[in-house]
């Protein structure tokens, strides 16, 4: 009898826990969206912004946005996909390894400002790439590759033995099985994976103050020109993201709406957040049931 009244404390406990978890994420989601979503428009996500003149938008901070996001995934997913398959499928438990698991367990838990910082010192002053687009990506690099390795590497743990000794008995050498029978079956997870990190990735801020910049010279979206500074494509040029806009304009205070675009870009930012778990959930079924044929 003790036992089951401890059982429903202990049961009842959790489920306040859980509950007031929910409310203040639901309280701190409701405020954000309430004081954001009536200042969005088409005009406020294209237009670009006025730092000393009101109506302004983020349309160039969020071009930025996509553009660090996608240059990132594109420097960071490679390396972290063949190191989850080593960590995984190839390497031996002794002390390189262990090392290597150690430094992924560090560097996945130091601060993004850290980060920053350290890209700030060699990417942008020791390699002379000055602040732009690519010294971001590399630094969100550093920041996202512990992570994302991580998550490819428990992808593929989670896929069970038998399906590497099937493709042994049939004749398939090792990397032939990784490629054509492990890789399938841990595609969901793993895309789930980078659709998350992609959106922790986009609403990053201080790792990009130091290495992307603050600022964000005017575009022109008629010249697709890498080599040209005023093309939206040019990796070397200064981007300011959304995420840092945000905090530029609320340290500065040189906007008269400083308030109003805020909570605008801060409802932008955290609509994105949320269409980025909802699309990772989405794209992990979808996958899954393709491979394997579920309904």
């Amino acid at each position: 009898m003790q036992a089951k009244t401890v059982n429903k404390i202990a049961t009842g406990v959790l489920y306040i826990i859980a509950g007031l978890v929910i409310l203040i994420l639901a309280a701190l989601l409701g405020y954000i969206l309430v004081n954001g979503v009536p200042h969005l428009s088409w005009h406020f996500l294209t237009a670009p912004s006025r730092a000393f003149q009101a109506g302004g938008g983020i349309g160039i901070q969020l071009f930025n946005s996509f553009y660090l996001l996608i240059l990132t995934m594109l420097i960071s997913f490679p390396i972290a996909l063949g190191a989850g398959i080593y960590l995984n499928e190839y390497a031996k438990k002794n002390w390189f390894t262990t090392m290597i698991r150690t430094a992924i367990e560090i560097l996945s838990s130091l601060p993004s400002v850290v980060v920053g910082l350290f890209g700030f010192l060699l990417i942008v002053v020791k390699l002379n790439f000055g602040f732009s687009i690519l010294s971001g990506a590399i630094a969100l690099t550093l920041f996202n590759l512990p992570l994302l390795t991580r998550s490819v590497e428990g992808s593929l743990n989670s896929i069970s033995n038998l399906q590497r000794e099937a493709g042994s008995a049939l004749g398939l050498s090792k990397w032939e099985t990784v490629l054509h029978v492990i890789l399938p079956a841990a595609l969901p997870s793993i895309v789930t994976g980078v659709v998350l990190s992609a959106g922790r990735v986009f609403g990053e801020a201080a790792a990009l103050i130091y290495t992307a910049g603050q600022s964000a010279p005017a575009l022109d979206f008629g010249d697709w020109n890498p080599f040209n500074m005023a093309s939206p494509l040019n990796p070397l040029r200064p981007a300011e993201t959304l995420a840092v806009h945000i905090w530029k304009i609320n340290s500065e205070g040189i906007m008269p709406d400083a308030a109003a675009v805020s909570a605008g870009a801060s409802a932008v930012l955290v609509i994105a957040v949320l269409l980025f778990n909802i699309l990772a959930r989405w794209l992990g079924k979808v996958i899954f049931k393709r491979l394997t044929a579920a309904r």
